[in-house]
């Protein structure tokens, strides 16, 4: 992250707060401890074969103290690089003071995302627009829970464009040596296997209705379809000298961010 900053100084205010982030992160996640749910493989391929998300609320391990130090900590990070509205601040403040409707409030952050079948609802009025900021504060516990159980399965079978793990959408992607595409999920970190070019938000996979391009160094690709007129990232790992970084590929490809949003895609 602080060779992107020293590669592309334009990058710079976005690559401090990831790194002011990613630290916040790992003082936590160190001692996140395995989430509450039955950890052996044939189980979890089971739950698989249901097919929805396996990771429900009450088996996320959350520490209520830890995570009300990472919601007001991710705020002030947030606030020191202009990246939340003053009045986001202060409901965010409120919240985490509010230990009666703090959980009620995660839960429906996680819950909402899901898709309809498995639970997803509408995101309450009272954190309508803190999504990005509890995604921040939630990733240390959620991501535990991915890191427990990717150990365990490859999620074979899966063949949705959403989280097997925890509902949520993709928010980038990578290539493998094999040419093989894997969705990353948003909250959790979660890898798994898609097709390699449909449109994991509308299952569009009409080549001629996918539009693509690449960074001139080719680490880079973006997939954006005309159907729904959404995006994704990915990173080019058949030939690329290290693996994708998700939260250093997320920075270093704004300027793809820019160029698709130019286009009309979101």
């Amino acid at each position: 992250m602080r060779r992107l900053r020293e590669d592309q100084p334009d990058l710079a205010s976005a690559a401090d707060l990831q790194i002011q982030l990613l630290l916040l992160q790992r003082r936590v996640q160190s001692r996140v401890p395995l989430p509450k749910m039955n950890l052996e493989s044939g189980y979890l391929d089971k739950a698989l074969a249901a097919g929805k998300p396996i990771l429900v609320f009450e088996q996320v391990p959350i520490d209520w103290s830890d995570l009300r130090f990472l919601i007001r900590s991710t705020a002030e990070a947030m606030r020191s690089h202009d990246a939340i509205e003053t009045d986001d601040f202060r409901r965010v403040d409120v919240l985490a003071r509010d230990a009666e409707r703090l959980p009620a409030a995660i839960r429906n952050w996680y819950e909402a995302a899901r898709p309809a079948s498995s639970g997803g609802g509408e995101i309450a009025t009272a954190i309508a627009g803190l999504e990005p900021l509890l995604l921040q504060a939630m990733r240390p516990f959620l991501s535990r829970c991915a890191d427990a159980v990717m150990a365990r399965t490859v999620f074979q079978g899966w063949s949705e464009g959403t989280c097997p793990l925890c509902g949520g959408e993709p928010d980038f992607s990578v290539i493998t040596p094999a040419a093989e595409r894997m969705l990353i999920c948003a909250r959790c970190v979660s890898r798994w296997r898609f097709h390699q070019l449909a449109c994991p938000f509308c299952r569009n996979a009409d080549r001629s209705k996918i539009t693509s391009f690449a960074t001139r160094d080719g680490l880079y690709r973006l997939y954006a379809c005309d159907v729904c007129e959404r995006y994704l990232k990915a990173f080019d790992g058949r030939h690329a000298p290290r693996p994708v970084m998700p939260a250093v590929d997320a920075i270093a490809t704004l300027t793809l961010d820019a160029a698709a949003v130019q286009r009309g895609y979101r």
